[in-house]
């Protein structure tokens, strides 16, 4: 939907999480996280014109407590007032300090379902917990958790894993066991981190193995670890182990898989993996040194 001055596309934003308002002319809304806790009504509507009255016409997002509006009508979300120097963006009056309960009030009457309810959230929520609700949802969709590039694509688990295989051509492997072997001509080089991925499936959960280069300090590291693609709760289920070594010598890391509600990001640099020193690698690899070659073997299991 275009914005009704164009002037203020740039301000457009995510919309914040915001509590329920406190005042006592509006109704309490509680909040409701719990799909099961939420009521079951496939009937309730609310037409196209109350949403579009609880529209900002700046940022375009739903408007919460409290709403301004100018000496004419026109409404406007607080997170946006100030950035319009106190003009009105539909008619250019001053908008001083006008307070709109009304509307506020119609809010704090209606039930919305969730935006998730294609991916099978069915509960009906209160204005005002709506929003404090889709970002907790377990039906709200899943980021693409390949690491390779800046990849947009969001869906549920089973749309997931086959995008990586069809469009990133990622390995897929069933097992709860692996082996893999890592090979690089110059280890002392990671402008371009060198990364891999790979995807399991067990226990019918599918896991991704990441395992990369990267700068820590003046000194490249390498780091494997595993992700859940699936939410955090379910990922505790499961752990895993990985052994990387050469030379008589090893290392052994076990721990629990992070959801990819985690970026792969977050993830690589709390350091939760196995982390394999550039001295360390090289002498894992053998030979002369100058080139990398690491097997990283590991495990998943279920705990009971």
């Amino acid at each position: 939907m275009a914005s009704v001055n164009p002037f203020f596309d740039d301000l457009q934003s995510k919309p914040e999480v915001i509590d329920p308002p406190q005042n006592d002319d509006i109704m309490d809304c509680e909040a409701v996280n719990d799909p099961t806790q939420a009521a079951i009504k496939p009937n309730v509507t609310v037409s196209s014109s109350v949403r579009e009255l609880l529209e900002c016409p700046v940022c375009l997002n739903a408007m919460y407590p409290p709403i301004h509006q100018c000496s004419n009508g026109h409404t406007l979300c607080s997170g946006c007032k100030p950035r319009v120097h106190n003009r009105c963006p539909t008619c250019r009056h001053e908008l001083g300090n006008i307070r709109c309960l009304a509307l506020e009030k119609v809010a704090a009457s209606l039930e919305l379902p969730c935006k998730y309810q294609s991916f099978g959230c069915i509960g009906i929520y209160p204005y005002y917990s709506k929003l404090k609700h889709e970002s907790q949802c377990s039906y709200r969709p899943y980021s693409c958790p390949y690491a390779g590039s800046e990849c947009t694509v969001i869906g549920d688990i089973p749309y997931l894993v086959a995008h990586l295989k069809d469009d990133h051509k990622v390995d897929m492997h069933n097992g709860s066991t692996f082996n893999h072997r890592y090979v690089k001509s110059n280890p002392h080089e990671v402008e371009n981190a060198t990364w891999m991925l790979t995807v399991f499936s067990c226990f019918g959960q599918y896991f991704c193995l990441h395992f990369e280069a990267f700068q820590l300090g003046i000194s490249p590291v390498y780091i494997a670890f595993l992700r859940f693609m699936g939410d955090d709760n379910e990922a505790k289920n499961y752990s895993y182990s990985l052994e990387v070594g050469g030379n008589g010598r090893k290392m052994i890391w076990q721990g629990v898989p992070r959801s990819i509600r985690d970026s792969h990001r977050k993830v690589r640099d709390s350091f939760d993996g196995l982390i394999i020193q550039r001295n360390m690698a090289l002498f894992f690899s053998g030979g002369d040194r100058k080139e990398l070659k690491l097997r990283v073997t590991g495990r998943i299991w279920k705990e009971q």
